[in-house]
């Protein structure tokens, strides 16, 4: 099963991390249809997230996100596709993290 694995450093703190996490939840749940869950911790949180052919984690602190998802056979096809969605994503949602 294919891999993705995206990291991306910033320099948000942990409160504003949280909030660009917080939406990157809506999203995955509104548009792809995700079930999230979160457990929060006091240097980051744990976002685990799944749905038919992907699961995966998102760890958050207040310097980092780090995403790692498991494709299934279906969607392992375009992971190359998802993987630059969810980069261009999570880019997105960072640059304007309020």
């Amino acid at each position: 099963m294919p891999d993705i694995h995206i990291r991306r450093e910033h320099n948000l703190g942990l409160e504003a991390a949280r909030s660009v996490a917080q939406r990157w939840m809506d999203d995955a749940r509104d548009r792809l249809g995700m079930t999230c869950a979160c457990t929060p911790g006091s240097e980051g949180d744990t976002i685990r997230f799944e749905r038919a052919g992907a699961s995966g984690t998102v760890e958050v602190s207040g310097h980092c996100f780090e995403l790692r998802a498991r494709l299934g056979f279906l969607l392992g096809a375009f992971s190359e596709r998802i993987e630059q969605e969810i980069t261009r994503n999570l880019d997105a949602l960072l640059a304007q993290p309020g």
